[in-house]
């Protein structure tokens, strides 16, 4: 008896034929080396702000332009966003698609809150005159928190797309893979502003 498949215009396939399946875990080296890429990026913006940040040229220091209550706040909002996104990975193992959908709706809610206090805060600073223009510590701050705000920007834009991608198709291997790139992504994200929060605001303040 021969082990084939009839498929259409009268091919056939043989049951000892390779069948390719999505793996995702060839990409995931390829990943690796674009956050990697992206630490030696967020490194060399912290090296210029740790070098830049005393020369205020007699204008405001961040001692004297920052509010730790307010970033705080929006600290507590992506903190808690990366955790809400764990909370959607737990359920992608359920393979509870509403509970995914849920918890990804959830995070951007969180992460889209953090975007826009930081561009209101932005904006604050160039009404009273402070613009990245101002002082090399202004031009290095704008540069570091505002690369961090373009990357949370993305990753919103990644959350939307993974959200209008899951409830087309559901739950498949390739969103799985997706979604755990994506909580790399945005994880890392996390890790990098508290070393913002550490450097730029609570040592400034001191």
């Amino acid at each position: 008896m021969s082990n084939t498949v009839n498929l259409s215009h009268g091919e056939t396939l043989s049951a000892d034929m390779p069948v390719h399946h999505f793996d995702g875990s060839k990409n995931v080296f390829g990943f690796w080396v674009y956050i990697m890429s992206d630490c030696v990026l967020f490194a060399t913006l912290f090296a210029v702000y740790a070098v830049l940040h005393p020369h205020t040229y007699g204008g405001p220091s961040a001692k004297d332009l920052f509010s730790l209550p307010y970033v705080l706040v929006e600290t507590l909002f992506l903190l808690t966003s990366s955790f809400t996104y764990g909370l959607g990975m737990l359920a992608r193992l359920d393979n509870d698609k509403k509970k995914v959908i849920k918890w990804l709706w959830v995070t951007f809610i969180l992460g889209l809150c953090f975007i826009s206090m930081e561009i209101y805060e932005f904006h604050q600073l160039y009404v009273e005159g402070h613009s990245w223009a101002t002082s090399a510590f202004l031009s290095a701050f704008f540069t570091l928190v505002g690369t961090h705000g373009l990357h949370v920007t993305l990753g919103l834009i990644w959350i939307v797309t993974m959200i209008c991608q899951i409830k087309k198709y559901g739950i498949t291997p390739l969103s799985s893979t997706k979604l755990t790139y994506l909580g790399l992504f945005w994880h890392f994200l996390d890790i990098v502003w508290i070393f913002v929060f550490s450097i730029v605001y609570l040592m400034g303040a001191i």
